[in-house]
């Protein structure tokens, strides 16, 4: 199958090249390779490209730039979706598109699912439901896969920053009132496949491990697959911080956004694995070499 992935340079796009390189016959574009600000570029790049399905995994993610840089956050996660998911209509071929948790205002306490109403608090969440939207709104089985704190050893994340400031100092801490769950690369790139083909309805699928956790409990789970492991660390616990504390974020982030992964356990009969397990075998995977 041919594949094109959009930012393949980042966190999750360079997992899934790694994933499908040997598997299927796959292009992807880095952010200096395809200006997605530049539709008219984009549109004559991918045009003249042959695939079946794209991946777009590319996005302006930085939450507080997003405040200040709106149009630049529109243009990007709102409208270049769109640009992108006609480009593929028009080649008879699939979009699969990344989302956000940050679509939602937080203010559910279950997991949020498919049919919950969207409610975005942020610049950053209000252009990724924007390119939702312009990506649905393109005629054919596209899918928007909504993910949640990702994490992976192709960029670092929130978790490599903990480990990075655990090996340096005694005292570490978290935001412990803020509730999500993490997911893993690896595991996104073992599932997408099964959405590959045209044939399978597309819509909005939310994806990410079981169980759901605040920072610290992240952080503090971390460390102890670290020690475990035997990686000199010279903190043992994380301590805990609450979101009033992060005076220097400009934008508000949802409380709670929990998603579930019950649509994708009925489609595929497949329960993802646990935030825990997932976060064990990546700093067993990538770690414990080091």
């Amino acid at each position: 199958m041919k594949i094109v992935i959009i930012g393949a340079g980042g966190r999750l796009g360079a997992a899934l090249m790694s994933e499908y390189r040997e598997k299927h016959d796959v292009i992807g574009f880095n952010r200096a390779q395809l200006d997605l600000s530049n539709f008219d570029g984009v549109r004559d790049e991918l045009r003249s490209t042959n695939f079946a399905v794209l991946v777009n995994a590319a996005a302006l993610t930085n939450v507080d730039l997003c405040e200040t840089e709106r149009d630049r956050a529109s243009l990007i996660n709102g409208e270049a979706p769109g640009v992108l998911a006609k480009v593929c209509r028009d080649k008879g071929a699939k979009m699969i598109h990344f989302s956000t948790d940050y679509v939602f205002d937080g203010d559910k306490r279950a997991p949020y699912i498919e049919e919950d109403e969207a409610n975005p608090i942020s610049v950053y969440g209000e252009s990724k439901l924007a390119g939702e939207k312009n990506v649905l709104a393109a005629e054919g089985p596209h899918l928007v896969v909504r993910a949640s704190w990702v994490f992976g050893p192709d960029r670092p994340s929130f978790i490599d920053g903990i480990i990075k400031r655990a090996k340096e100092d005694e005292e570490v801490d978290a935001i412990a009132d803020k509730f999500s769950t993490p997911t893993y690369t690896l595991d996104i790139a073992k599932m997408l496949p099964h959405f590959f083909s045209g044939n399978v309805e597309g819509g909005i699928l939310h994806f990410a491990n079981a169980g759901e956790c605040n920072w610290q409990q992240y952080a503090q789970w971390a460390l102890d697959c670290c020690h475990e492991a035997g990686l000199p660390l010279k903190a043992r616990t994380v301590g805990a911080l609450k979101l009033k504390d992060m005076s220097n974020w400009v934008a508000r982030r949802p409380v709670y956004s929990v998603l579930s992964a019950a649509k994708y356990t009925e489609l595929t009969g497949i329960p993802p694995r646990t935030w825990r397990d997932a976060v064990a075998d990546y700093i067993t995977r990538f770690y414990s070499k080091k």
